[in-house]
């Protein structure tokens, strides 16, 4: 009997993990451009992309429509979500709401060495900016940038925060790719907004931290929503 036990849990672990695999692949693909926002594609021609079976890509379906990273609509094809002007609102809400939770734990909680070690990464990125402007340095802010929101993020230890927190990222990349990247004119500004939260949540003031992140993300959306 607990022979028996043991394979079904590893065959449930096994379906999960092909399950992730998927989902992971999807995403790679959704981030890297090959699956446009807006784009209509068959489910056969979803099956290649993701080198999936029809049977995985049907278990899939279910769980990438209720996070809205598409739409399948019956004998007409799978819609990838289109960035408009309620998912950026949406999103963006999502994430005020899910920052500043995170950013008031931070101030709480976080040592000074590690927030300090933030404030030093932002700082030299904002010295190397005159010098270096080329896609290599700008791809390195970039992850400077989302490493800064998931430290704030995976720092509660909040599972379900993380787990609602990493579907909405999702949109937000999305939202950055089509409408937003670092460059010489917009990393002073996000870095900038960066710095006033790490020093109020140095200074362990609550209420200038809440403010700093609020205003962070009041600007992305702006940015974004402008274009």
């Amino acid at each position: 009997m607990a022979r028996s036990t043991s394979n079904a849990e590893a065959l449930g672990a096994g379906q999960s993990s092909v399950k992730k695999a998927a989902y992971d692949r999807f995403q790679q693909e959704l981030l890297a451009g090959r699956l446009r926002p807006g784009q209509v594609v068959s489910q056969r021609e979803l099956v290649q992309t993701l080198g999936l079976s029809i049977g995985a890509l049907r278990e899939l379906l279910p769980r990438l429509e209720a996070e809205g990273l598409l739409n399948v609509m019956p004998q007409r094809g799978i819609q990838i979500t289109t960035i408009d002007l309620p998912m950026i609102r949406d999103a963006y809400q999502m994430r005020m709401a899910f920052e500043r939770e995170a950013t008031l734990f931070a101030v709480d909680r976080m040592p000074d060495a590690i927030i300090e070690e933030q404030k030093r990464m932002h700082l030299l990125i904002l010295d190397r900016l005159e010098a270096e402007q080329s896609t290599a340095f700008f791809e390195e802010s970039q992850e400077v940038d989302t490493g800064f929101h998931e430290l704030l993020i995976d720092f509660t230890g909040n599972e379900l925060l993380i787990q609602a927190y990493d579907v909405n990222s999702i949109r937000v990349r999305l939202i950055k790719l089509d409408r937003i990247t670092l460059s010489a004119t917009t990393l002073p500004a996000a870095f900038g907004d960066h710095l006033a939260i790490i020093d109020a949540i140095l200074a362990r003031d609550s209420n200038q931290a809440a403010n700093a992140m609020e205003n962070h993300i009041r600007n992305a959306r702006e940015r974004a929503l402008a274009i």
